[in-house]
């Protein structure tokens, strides 16, 4: 492969501009870039496929990993990445096993070039983008709730559309209600998660949280997956291990289901972007349940642990087993090698769990705020912990409240 590349589907590219060259701001390397690019028309190529045919459970399933994978900070993995890419193609032959031995291709089931977006017009390329970006967070949402058994077949079937969409040469019109279709899908496969957590786990609930690294020995959790953390506490509860929750995994605490795990003791550190740092400083063993994985240091990254889709050349990873669960036992018995804090840290705390049954709960206090003049404006915070403001979140409060009070969802972005 040619050593450049090009990605910016994410905040942290270089000059807000795009991620070019041998390497991107995160540490993508040029090759896994292509990759990606590989896997994500591979993947078109396999919704092209389904198109007059009716893709199985495996064909969701790839497609929703595949999409996953290329989320930023997920997977940098070559090896993983290209037998995902071979994943996809089983699966179009599948769909469509005549295609290989045709004579005469059509063309209409073959891997998309990536090429025909990121050289098209800016406009066009500006809509497909979209449209890509947003379906690969939607799909970490899917991958979330179907691990707990939370399907939906309209989610699912839009994966499918939109992806064929992105390999067809339509204009600007034509492609603008797709991109509308993304938010209303995505809503409802935000929907899809709060179901899928409230119902497993609980619903949230507003929670002290310590930030005191307790002595002993501890494993820090990142990530989204909930059903990851359940595993292991299951494992580590009675070994004498602390578990701790970091970045996208603070919101576990929210869960009625995780309180009566008494090793489950707080959250370390701060948000996902500073992880070189926190992770190189203290010592314990960490565990990425999902994004955000930034390239570690040699310092830590023999402490490191992927699972799921996440990968990263070089780091331990642990899969399922024929049953779908997953053994914990290699992490287990680092974190009780190395022992830990030796004395309890500062002792700190945070008060979380605010989701949207909770919020709700105090609505006439926040209403009667702003009519006051007590306050002029606040956020209706929703994220990957399927804690979802959504349309009839935001219009409850809106109703209630005077029309020059600005009200923003950070989930979905309406305001």
């Amino acid at each position: 492969m040619e050593n450049n590349m090009f990605c910016f589907q994410c905040e942290q590219t270089a000059g807000c501009g795009g991620c070019t060259g041998r390497a991107g701001v995160c540490g993508k390397q040029a090759d896994t870039a292509q990759l990606q690019d590989q896997l994500t028309g591979a993947l078109i190529g396999l919704a092209r496929a389904a198109e007059g045919n009716v893709p199985g459970p495996s064909t969701d399933k790839v497609i929703i990993e595949g999409l996953f994978t290329t989320v930023t900070n997920v997977n940098f993995n070559n090896e993983t990445i290209n037998a995902l890419i071979n994943r996809v193609h089983e699966e179009k032959h599948k769909l469509v096993p005549d295609c290989e031995s045709c004579g005469s291709p059509c063309g209409r089931t073959e891997d998309y070039d990536m090429k025909g977006i990121w050289e098209a017009d800016e406009d066009i390329r500006s809509l497909k983008s979209l449209i890509l970006f947003g379906i690969r967070g939607m799909a970490a949402y899917a991958y979330h709730a179907a691990v707990l058994g939370y399907t939906d077949k309209d989610v699912n079937q839009f994966f499918y559309k939109a992806l064929f969409v992105i390999g067809e040469n339509w204009k600007v019109d034509e492609l603008l209600p797709v991109v509308m279709e993304v938010g209303e899908v995505n809503l409802k496969c935000m929907a899809l998660l709060d179901k899928a957590n409230t119902e497993t786990y609980g619903t949230p609930e507003p929670t002290t949280v310590p930030l005191t690294v307790e002595k002993g020995p501890f494993i820090v959790v990142t990530g989204h997956d909930l059903y990851d953390l359940k595993q292991l506490l299951e494992q580590t509860k009675d070994k004498g291990i602390n578990i701790y929750t970091h970045g996208e995994m603070l919101p576990a605490h929210y869960y009625p289901a995780f309180q009566k795990y008494p090793n489950f003791v707080g959250n370390y550190g701060n948000a996902w972007w500073k992880q070189k740092e926190e992770f190189e400083a203290f010592h314990g063993p960490i565990l990425m349940t999902t994004n955000c994985l930034m390239r570690p240091r040699d310092s830590y990254k023999d402490r490191i642990y992927s699972t799921n889709v996440v990968g990263w050349d070089g780091v331990k990873h642990i899969g399922k087993n024929e049953n779908g669960e997953k053994d914990f036992s290699a992490i287990i018995e680092q974190a009780l090698e190395l022992g830990g804090y030796p004395e309890d840290q500062d002792v700190q705390e945070i008060l979380v769990g605010f989701g949207h049954h909770a919020t709700l709960g105090y609505a006439d206090a926040i209403v009667d705020a702003v009519k006051s003049g007590k306050l002029r404006h606040f956020f209706l915070i929703g994220g990957c912990d399927g804690a979802r403001p959504g349309r009839n979140y935001y219009t409850e409060f809106a109703e209630m409240v005077p029309q020059d009070c600005l009200i923003m969802t950070l989930a979905c972005g309406k305001y």
